[in-house]
């Protein structure tokens, strides 16, 4: 009996360790974007659409041809645009995989998707540039399963639950920095095609996990104490997260009451408006950096490897977020207040701090002063990995966990419609405003000040539970 205990502690432990290294290495990548841009453009990718300048005579005033490379700046936004909108739009029907058929179908789906465009941007080339088109949407969405699918690893440890969805958001955050990696590797002489062919191989990693230190079902919340998974000492007391999962309170919210709640509907306004904030900064850092760099390349790829040396930031910022609820979680409670009510009540603060750091970060962006930027990058992943890890953390205390897979894709699915807008705000930059984005981030700062709505109403909902108890 102790010697299964043991085992079934150190197999917690390794879970969450190894899941932790899975989100920080792999999962969010394609965040990374803005580094992986810089050695795109270097290979030549997109080339073809870089046409002569309209200087005088033909030639810059330095005698050398210029060259507008805006339409290779519009193609290579385009291709963040869209994986950034997969990944967050096809998470619905993650979502309703991984509810419907568990843990290891569903990582097996993404684990083949996240190979697949390993593979796709290792056989790509500038004559082959299209590939990068499926090649970043498979790395997106294979990417965001394996999010999925660890964190339910909060499960596993009770009161630090949201602590831990917050940590695995953070290195989800985090994993961005992975480009960065191939992006010196390629100044070092390493290419394209062994970078990537390295990512695949990797993918036997991930399919080891899958099979040792993982359930073929769900783990269930609350954890009940005979709950074990993985290989095991004990057959017959092999607990079947699926059942658990497929079988909710007879007293849990149907799936469209939720939808159609008035938490839901805020929270997609809360997590959208930011979304759209960072999406925007990412998708054309290069170009505002070549701006505000005077078109040095030196320094914009010294503040791009800035950049993405703060991303590495985010998996030490986003528990702080789970912390937080954790901690407002842990007071006592009122007579008669149920855990739910508590686990509402302590997520105020949180959805105050994260809209807060947003409009700082909008506010810092906005300023056309180029050593600013590193201020703007640090608040950028602090607002980032407080917003996603804060989003995931809700979902899960606000909704019953039967519903989360399905209503963690339905709202990041919905968030990605909004996402959208991102690229037409791009063409009016380049297009309308001479490419200064004074006026659109004034505009998102605006939006931004919307996402208060969500905690104050949040606060009234409980304030409103509280009146009901007296």
């Amino acid at each position: 009996m102790l010697c299964c205990d043991v085992r079934g502690g150190v197999r917690r432990w390794l879970t969450l360790v190894s899941g932790m290294v899975e989100c920080l290495c792999f999962s969010g990548a394609v965040f990374g974007w803005a580094s992986l841009v810089v050695v795109l453009k270097s290979g030549g990718y997109f080339s073809s659409l870089c046409v002569n300048g309209t200087g005088l005579n033909g030639t810059a005033a330095n005698g050398t041809q210029e060259l507008d490379c805006s339409g290779q700046d519009q193609q290579l936004s385009l291709v963040f645009t869209i994986a950034a909108f997969v990944n967050n739009f096809l998470t619905l029907s993650n979502g309703f995989l991984f509810d419907h058929f568990g843990t290891t179908v569903s990582r097996l789906f993404g684990i083949s998707l996240y190979t697949t465009g390993a593979l796709f941007v290792a056989f790509s080339s500038p004559a082959l540039s299209v590939l990068l088109y499926p090649a970043l949407s498979c790395i997106a969405i294979g990417g965001i399963m394996l999010l999925i699918t660890n964190m339910q690893v909060g499960n596993l440890f009770g009161s630090q639950r949201s602590t831990i969805i917050t940590l695995y958001n953070g290195a989800f955050d985090s994993s961005s920095a992975l480009f960065l990696v191939i992006k010196l590797m390629y100044e070092s002489g390493v290419s394209l095609m062994v970078s990537f062919g390295s990512l695949a191989a990797c993918s036997v990693i991930h399919l080891v996990r899958t099979f040792l230190l993982l359930p073929g079902g769900h783990i269930p919340y609350p954890l009940p104490p005979s709950y074990t998974y993985g290989v095991t000492c004990r057959k017959s007391e092999v607990f079947s997260p699926v059942t658990v999962d497929e079988a909710p309170p007879v007293l849990a919210k149907s799936f469209w009451k939720c939808v159609f709640s008035r938490l839901f509907m805020f929270q997609l306004l809360w997590l959208s408006v930011m979304q759209l904030r960072h999406y925007l900064f990412i998708g054309t850092l290069n170009p505002t950096l070549q701006r505000l760099a005077k078109e040095d390349p030196s320094l914009v790829s010294q503040y791009t490897n800035a950049f993405a040396i703060t991303q590495l930031c985010g998996v030490l910022f986003a528990p702080w977020n789970g912390l937080i609820m954790d901690r407002q979680k842990s007071r006592p409670r009122a007579a008669g207040e149920t855990e739910s009510e508590s686990d509402l009540r302590a997520a105020v603060l949180s959805l105050a701090l994260t809209a807060l750091l947003s409009v700082l970060f909008s506010v810092s962006a906005s300023v056309p002063l180029l050593p600013l930027q590193y201020l703007t990058f640090i608040l950028q992943v602090l607002s980032r990995s407080f917003l996603y890890g804060g989003n995931a953390a809700f979902i899960s205390i606000a909704f019953p966990s039967v519903h989360f897979g399905k209503l963690y894709g339905l709202i990041m699915a919905l968030s990605a419609v909004i996402s959208l807008l991102q690229y037409p705000c791009t063409i009016l930059i380049k297009v309308w405003l001479g490419g200064d984005p004074f006026w659109v981030n004034v505009a998102l700062i605006v939006l931004c000040l919307t996402a208060f709505i969500h905690p104050v109403s949040v606060r009234l909902h409980c304030r409103k539970l509280a009146s009901q108890r007296c």
